[in-house]
C-alpha cells in the first residue's frame, strides 16, 4: 500500500457449518468497514457431500443463507494488508474446510506474498472449554509460517475480559443452542478495530 489516504485492505475468511462462525465473520467485516477499511468477506468451500449437508437442518440453512458470499481465493489473501480467519473447532483444531484453503496458499507463500501482513483468528465451540484456545493457537502456527504479524486482541479492553479469550474471538454455542450474542459481538468488534488500527500503523510506516 502507498499513500496515507488509501484504505487499509482487510480480508475475512471463514468456514461455518451451523452459522455461528459466519455471524462472527460478518460482525468483524462490518466493524472493519466502519473503521475505514476496504473489506472482502469470503467463505471457505464446503468439502462435505451435498447429501450430508442437506441431512442436517442447521447446516443446510447456513449453506443456503451464505451462498451469496464469494468463495475464498488465494488472491484475496495476497491483496490484503490484514487477514482474519475463522473456523469452528474440530477436536481442538481448525475445520478441514479452512485447512484445505490454507493448503492452497503454498505458491503464494513460496513467492513471499503472505509475509509482513497482519493476521488474527476467531472460532466457535460447542462448550466453553471445547477447544477454542487450541483452535486459535493452531491457526496461529500457519500465520507464523507465513511470516505474518500475529495480532491477538489480548486482554486490552473490558469486553475481552468478559469474552475471556486473549487469543481471538471465541463463542461457545452450548451444543448449537446458543446464538452469537453481545458478549461475542463486542469481543469481535474489539478484535476487528485493533487489527485495522495496527494495520494502518504498519501500512503508513511502509508508505
Amino acid at each position: 500500500m502507498t499513500g496515507r489516504d488509501t484504505a487499509v485492505k482487510v480480508t475475512v475468511v471463514y468456514y461455518s457449518a451451523t452459522g455461528h462462525v459466519a455471524d462472527i465473520a460478518r460482525e468483524i467485516a462490518d466493524t472493519a468497514e466502519k473503521a475505514g477499511a476496504e473489506v472482502r468477506l469470503r467463505r471457505a468451500a464446503e468439502l462435505a457431500p451435498r447429501e450430508v449437508v442437506a441431512s442436517q437442518p442447521a447446516w443446510a440453512a447456513t449453506a443456503e443463507a451464505t451462498a451469496g458470499i464469494p468463495l475464498a481465493a488465494v488472491e484475496d489473501v495476497v491483496w490484503a494488508d490484514a487477514v482474519l480467519m475463522g473456523s469452528p473447532t474440530r477436536f481442538g483444531n481448525i475445520a478441514a474446510q479452512l485447512k484445505q484453503f490454507l493448503d492452497t496458499l503454498g505458491g503464494a507463500w513460496r513467492r513471499g506474498e503472505l509475509a509482513d501482513k497482519i493476521y488474527s483468528g476467531f472460532t466457535s465451540t460447542g462448550s466453553p472449554h471445547g477447544g477454542n484456545e487450541s483452535t486459535l493457537l493452531a491457526l496461529m502456527q500457519s500465520f507464523h509460517h507465513f511470516g505474518g504479524i500475529v495480532v491477538a486482541p489480548g486482554f486490552t479492553h473490558p469486553d475481552k475480559f468478559v469474552d475471556g479469550n486473549p487469543y481471538g474471538t471465541a463463542h461457545h454455542d452450548a451444543g448449537g443452542t446458543a446464538p452469537v450474542g453481545d458478549v461475542t459481538r463486542n469481543a469481535a468488534r474489539v478484535q476487528a478495530e485493533r487489527v485495522v488500527r495496527l494495520a494502518k500503523v504498519l501500512t503508513t510506516a511502509a508508505s
